[in-house]
């Protein structure tokens, strides 16, 4: 299997999309100074106290208040508000702990009017992005998670990730993090150290001991609400948690953003850094890689089953759940193949569903109503491999077996709203419109003005009926135009571009016309 990053960067937006084999499998945007993504380490103020809930609401800055249940505190609760409250008042100078004296761990079965006060600054991290009319999610139980290990303060503990089966690496990776652990700190070993040296295992302490430092130093600034720590960017975080030999490419088209995610590559994999490419072509990159045409083709009511001859999936969204069936469409087998031919498209509805949920972020209860089964080593057959392509990703998830009526129900976890794409578009006014002739012409009159005002080629982006429009027959339109101007234009067809929409950008990537109809 080849893995392919592409990061597209557009209007101070970064646009991320994770490729498996040419396959859309992931996609994410961070909007530049975007904030209460998970992860994310904010000095808050409790707001109020909410004893029959047991819990607490913190203001972060956010519009609702964020929720802090009393057992998201955290065991070392006390020694991180007392750590907190000496750097805030600039009573204590320095990130390391060696001599901080940890406090006894709080009450398991505790209540948080024991414990916090309304007007009380706090430490957060976010592990629920705001959901729909829901606040953030946030505990106190601060981690740093790096590619090798997780490192969370006020503790001394060492684990080693269980996926790791050999006793004896696990004996070595227990002995080498002792050896170089910093004192006051709890460090678990994460599966991907496996076979690491202790030179890779000390770097990426040094890495996340150098953002604790920097959480350190944005704390002593005590302005609350504030976020302390920006958790990683959304390219980065996706290598440190998903990169392994799989990986053949990582594509940028912004060069500031190649250049920090090599130095990246550089740290947790030094001799795969020269495939961090940047790229520089008129053709925009989710264009050259066919994204945008998945994206259209992935998302929405209807989703085609791949080499299914006509089926496809039927995906609903109510509040409560996701309810997905499965069409067979006009696939016309025998009767006697009906029930192989049911296990075949089943078994291919399960690799996109698991594609989709992945894809869209979907989380909570969603059923699955696949087609009925009659032999029951068909039905263990399609659980366990809906099991297998849903463990290829890392979010929690649970898979029951299928009911008394067929249905396999799956929760997801939700940390973040679920991505949502209109792939529908506004057909123009049909009642009073242009003839395509007049449209063809106001087109060629902008061109004609700009050329005169820039020198070098212009770069007409446009959706692509209109530019086979432009292109068809011998002597094409475009074809007119290039020997009317000295071969100075070139049409870009872009599937995510409404049919009217037409953007003219100079040679240097600059939009200097745009008509959005």
């Amino acid at each position: 299997m080849s893995k392919t990053l592409v990061v597209s960067v557009f209007d101070e937006k970064t646009n991320i999309a994770l490729l498996e084999n040419g396959r859309l499998i992931e996609i994410h945007d961070e909007i530049e100074e975007k904030s209460f993504s998970v992860g994310d380490i904010y000095l808050g103020k409790v707001k109020k106290i909410a004893p029959n809930l047991n819990a607490a609401f913190v203001n972060i800055g956010y519009g609702k208040d964020a929720f802090l249940h009393y057992h998201d505190l955290g065991p070392q609760y006390r020694s991180l508000q007392k750590f907190t409250n000496a750097v805030t008042n600039h009573k204590h100078n320095t990130s390391k702990l060696k001599n901080f004296e940890i406090e006894p761990d709080i009450e398991k079965s505790g209540t948080i009017d024991k414990v916090l006060a309304p007007g009380q600054d706090v430490l957060i991290q976010i592990t629920k992005e705001p959901i729909s009319t829901k606040g953030p999610r946030i505990s106190s139980e601060i981690s740093l998670a790096g590619r090798y290990m997780v490192l969370s303060p006020f503790g001394n503990r060492v684990s080693v990730s269980k996926s790791i089966e050999d006793s004896q690496e696990k004996t070595r990776l227990r002995t080498l993090i002792e050896s170089i652990k910093p004192e006051g700190f709890s460090i678990i070993t994460r599966t991907a150290a496996e076979g690491k040296s202790v030179a890779e295992l000390h770097a990426d302490l040094s890495y996340l001991l150098t953002k604790w430092n920097q959480c350190f130093l944005n704390l002593q600034k005590n302005k609350s609400p504030m976020r302390v720590l920006v958790e990683m960017e959304k390219a980065q975080s996706i290598l440190r948690d998903n990169f392994n030999d799989e990986f053949k490419e990582i594509i940028c088209d912004d060069k500031d953003l190649a250049n920090e995610m090599r130095e990246y590559v550089k740290i947790i994999a030094p001799e795969k850094e020269n495939m961090v490419k940047f790229y520089d072509s008129h053709t925009p990159l989710y264009e050259n890689y066919n994204i945008d045409k998945q994206i259209k083709s992935s998302f929405g009511k209807h989703v085609t089953i791949p080499s299914s001859n006509g089926g496809y999936l039927v995906i609903e969204h109510t509040e409560a759940l996701h309810v997905i069936d499965i069409n067979s469409g006009t696939s016309n087998s025998k009767k006697e193949n009906q029930e192989e031919s049911a296990f075949q498209l089943n078994m291919k509805a399960a690799t996109e569903i698991a594609r989709q949920l992945r894809l869209r972020d979907m989380g909570g209860i969603i059923v699955i109503d696949f087609i009925d089964l009659r032999n029951n080593e068909h039905k263990k057959a399609l659980y366990e491999h809906l099991r297998e392509e849903m463990n290829k990703e890392k979010t929690k998830h649970k898979i029951l077996p299928p009911s008394k009526f067929g249905l396999i129900q799956v929760t997801r976890q939700r940390v973040r709203p679920e991505k949502q794409i209109n792939t529908t578009e506004e057909i123009p006014q049909v009642d009073v419109y242009e003839a395509p002739v007049k449209i063809v012409e106001s087109i060629e009159i902008q061109l004609s003005n700009l050329l005169q005002q820039h020198k070098g080629k212009l770069f007409v982006h446009l959706h692509p009926f209109v530019e086979a429009y432009l292109t068809k027959g011998i002597l094409s339109t475009l074809l007119k135009w290039n020997l009317k101007y000295k071969n100075r234009i070139r049409l870009i067809p872009r599937n995510s571009f409404n049919y009217l929409e037409i953007r003219i950008l100079d040679k240097d990537k600059k939009e200097i016309f745009a008509l959005n109809s």
